[in-house]
């Protein structure tokens, strides 16, 4: 009869439980496997595949019983690490999608909308576009390959131990939501700076002619000039999104690293 050990069944149980739990609360904010249209199945049996698949990698886990004091704490601390991780990346999207916003505005779009599955509400349809260039991106340069290994290079920077984390990965998170808003602002600038240029000229003529019916000519007149110049700039958002990602990725790292003890 083969018999088992509790210490042996603490080894087993933890050599794949913590890292699970880091990398399902990771996937819970991630903005492409934790949106709601993802169904919760697939987000699971990713993270347990992930999970087998790099546990053998990782530092050795601590022999904390999970039903006690220490394994609450160590529960805690691995939610709080990989929803820190998972939100840097929400908020690359985040960002994106106000720019998208914000042009849609400017160009009198922003009653055109589709429903947009990472929030599970209506978004305007341009947001909609570049969130999904922001995606294609992401693949298209390899990004999630070295999302994933920022993810699991996390569990060296942040090892799983019973020791209280440090407060300085939030605060990383929070000046990156500040500098990633001003990058939404730059994506958006082009066509920004284009329209208000054309509403300018807009009141000129209104004014040179007020008989001029600034409802029928103003609007299609923004709307053709917003599309020109979103043709025209087409180019400029790749490199721009690009360097986004790579600033992701390298403030995840220095998020894991701020909440090391």
């Amino acid at each position: 009869m083969i018999s088992v050990t509790s210490d042996q069944l603490y080894t087993w149980l933890a050599l794949f439980f913590w890292p699970f739990v880091r990398v399902m609360a990771w996937l819970s904010v991630d903005p492409l496997l934790g949106n709601r249209s993802a169904p919760v199945t697939v987000r699971v049996a990713f993270a347990f595949v992930l999970t087998v698949v790099v546990a053998p990698l990782l530092p050795e886990m601590p022999r904390v019983p999970l039903v006690s004091g220490e394994g609450f704490l160590l529960l805690s601390q691995q939610v709080l690490i990989g929803l820190s991780l998972g939100f840097v990346l929400r908020l690359v999207f985040a960002a994106i999608e106000f720019s998208g916003q914000f042009m849609g505005l400017q160009m009198g779009l922003s009653f055109a909308t589709l429903f947009d599955p990472i929030h599970g509400a209506q978004t305007p349809v341009l947001s909609q576009f570049m969130v999904l260039l922001t995606a294609l991106m992401l693949f298209a340069s390899n990004g999630h390959h070295l999302v994933i290994g920022a993810l699991v290079e996390s569990f060296r920077q942040v090892p799983v131990a019973v020791e209280p984390l440090s407060s300085r990965g939030l605060y990383t998170v929070v000046e990156w939501a500040g500098s990633i808003f001003s990058t939404g602002l730059q994506i958006a600038l082009p066509v920004s700076a284009t329209l208000l240029a054309t509403n300018l000229a807009i009141g000129m003529m209104t004014r040179a002619a007020p008989q001029l019916n600034i409802f029928a000519v103003g609007f299609p007149l923004t709307l053709a000039a917003g599309f020109f110049i979103l043709y025209t700039a087409i180019g400029y958002f790749p490199p721009l999104i690009d360097r986004v990602w790579q600033e992701a990725i390298g403030v995840m790292g220095t998020t894991a690293k701020g909440l090391a003890p």
